[in-house]
């Protein structure tokens, strides 16, 4: 369990899916730049078998945005995306039910 004022240090933001590609030599992850609002990131995901990148183009996705910087497969990830799993199924991307522009803050 975490204390609410640390949950409140996460800043979650809307992100619109600009581009998606695979990384190299990576059975599960897919590269995405990502508006959140006045600028663009680079995040990497681990939702290639489930998702093609051509179909992510312009999708409203939910990103932690204040995450650190950190190399994955040798790709920077400038955050996260959201994602939900469980047994049955590998992650399933969160979608927000109405169109709202890239960075309105998630809360």
């Amino acid at each position: 369990m975490i204390n609410y004022d640390d949950f409140k240090k996460v800043e979650l933001k809307v992100g619109k899916i600009l581009e998606a590609e695979d990384v190299p030599g990576a059975e599960k992850l897919l590269k995405l730049r990502v508006d959140i609002g006045g600028e663009t990131r680079q995040l990497v995901a681990g939702i290639k078998k489930q998702y093609a990148a051509t179909d992510l183009i312009g999708r409203l996705v939910a990103v932690v945005s204040n995450l650190e910087s950190r190399m994955v497969m040798g790709v920077e990830s400038q955050g996260m995306v959201l994602a939900a799993s469980d047994d049955s199924s590998g992650p399933v991307l969160l979608r927000l039910d109405k169109d709202i522009k890239p960075g309105s803050v998630i809360k």
